[in-house]
């Protein structure tokens, strides 16, 4: 298959790092590199001076953490959240993070299903676990307004804890960040590195205003 060229997204600098894909969609291999005293990259082209951060199959672990979440019964998801808009941008004013990043995030859990339940647990939009939800001040994790909140506020600790990290901070969002401190980046489970190239993968297509 012929690799496309590849897009650098913009809005990542508060971050701190860039990532770079295709905008068709990513690829299994992931690679890293630095510019001379600048932000660490990720792409999807190997190269010079690249280096691969595709865990070997070998050493991936069965499926865990939250299985996709399913709808309560009579629910129905909206696939865009266009009126979650508002709530959204509240949220990332009030913590700091990029609202692009949140609605890819919600589009992975939840496919913008203020009702979804996980098998594990995981309830709203932002797919909250009981004890997220309750140290993030959430009484009702099935209200939207409460959820994104509840969500953004944790997303926005772990980009703290990872030092503006995106990936491992997804990683810990999916996986638990104690597992990302365990392994020093994404915990070799199948469902975390997935998770991890469908957010960015929703990212940049909310970057690029692409519909789903």
């Amino acid at each position: 298959m012929k690799r496309l060229p590849l897009v650098l997204l913009a809005g990542m600098s508060a971050l701190g790092i860039t990532i770079l894909f295709t905008m068709t969609g990513l690829a299994d291999d992931l690679y890293t590199f630095r510019d001379r005293g600048g932000p660490s990259y990720f792409t999807n082209v190997p190269g010079p001076g690249r280096s691969k951060v595709r865990l070997p199959l070998a050493k991936l672990q069965p499926q865990y953490s939250k299985i996709s979440a399913i709808p309560r019964r009579g629910c129905t998801a909206s696939p865009h959240g266009p009126d979650y808009s508002e709530v959204i941008l509240s949220a990332c004013k009030r913590f700091s993070v990029d609202p692009d990043l949140v609605r890819a995030v919600i589009k992975a859990e939840s496919n913008f299903d203020p009702q979804a339940l996980s098998p594990k647990g995981a309830m709203g939009l932002m797919q909250l676990m009981p004890d997220t939800a309750r140290d993030m001040g959430v009484s009702d994790p099935f209200d939207p307004v409460e959820n994104i909140h509840g969500g953004v506020g944790y997303l926005s600790r772990l980009l703290t804890n990872q030092n503006g990290d995106l990936i491992r901070a997804l990683a810990a969002y999916n996986a638990g960040p104690t597992r990302v401190m365990t392994y020093g980046g994404i915990p070799p489970f199948r469902e975390t590195w997935n998770y991890v190239k469908r957010v960015m993968n929703y990212y940049q297509i909310f970057k690029g205003k692409e519909d789903i």
